[in-house]
């Protein structure tokens, strides 16, 4: 059996000088670090829970700007009439991760910090240029996200927020692994503030990434059938018992097309 303190901190201050300890951990909703440890994949010394911390909870929308906090869970944006409103595509995301009961405990700030290649929020993050805020900086999208479960980071830097702009459109679409409900593939298209944009999740061996032949295309047509006969290279996509690097190539376009449709 593993034996671990557990800390309970009352500030972020005070739970990112606990998560400077040596083998510490940072706990959110526990969707990946409870199963990992369960596994005896990941042996903590210490636990630092941020759920008592209010100031990492909740949604706002203000200027053309959805902010989330990093504490607050999937089910908490899917319901929020906000999110609904401003940027549906957001909204359906969040519906659509795991199940009922991971849900209502995953969070924001944890899906982005473990940073799983297949994980949908990285795909949102990525393709509406948000920009996560840390309890040391602002941190934009495109430099966030630097590879399988890593991001940038530091020891004892904590998401407090992400801060998603308002685009005029954008969509996502998901083919999932059935068992899992992660994405093999997972398309997140948008057109704004921060220009055409479009993330794909699940594919690719080293992460979400974006893809400029379908942002040229999307921004010189929005249309389902820009997407048409854009190739997608498989150099650099998974391959497994699920599909192919090819296949995943070639559902990428399929995916885009369906988003902004949808």
């Amino acid at each position: 059996m593993q034996t671990f303190a557990y800390d309970k901190p009352a500030s972020v201050a005070a739970a990112a000088t606990a998560a400077m300890a040596d083998n510490a951990k940072i706990i959110a909703g526990g969707q990946s670090l409870l199963p990992s440890m369960r596994l005896g994949l990941a042996a903590p010394d210490a636990l630092i829970d941020l759920s008592s911390l209010p100031e990492l909870k909740g949604i706002t929308v203000t200027g053309g700007t959805v902010r989330v906090g990093a504490m607050t869970t999937h089910a908490e944006v899917a319901a929020s009439a906000a999110v609904q409103q401003a940027i549906p595509a957001l909204a359906d995301l969040a519906s659509h991760i795991g199940d009922r009961q991971v849900r209502n405990r995953g969070t924001l700030g944890g899906s982005l910090a473990n940073n799983d290649p297949a994980a949908c929020y990285p795909a949102a993050v990525l393709g509406l240029g948000a920009t996560v805020h840390t309890n040391q900086r602002d941190i934009a999208a495109d430099d966030f996200f630097l590879g399988m479960y890593t991001t940038a980071l530091a020891e004892g830097e904590l998401i407090t927020a992400v801060s998603f702009p308002v685009p005029a459109q954008a969509g996502w679409q998901k083919f999932k692994q059935p068992a899992s409900r992660f994405s093999l593939v997972g398309v997140f298209v948008s057109q704004g503030p921060q220009g055409t944009r479009v993330a794909v999740t699940g594919a690719g061996a080293g992460g979400v990434f974006r893809v400029p032949a379908l942002e040229a295309a999307l921004a010189a047509n929005w249309s389902a059938a820009a997407c048409n006969g854009v190739a997608v290279p498989s150099d650099d996509l998974n391959t497994d018992l699920h599909g192919s690097a090819e296949y995943r190539a070639a559902l990428i376009p399929v995916l885009a097309g369906r988003a902004v449709g949808g």
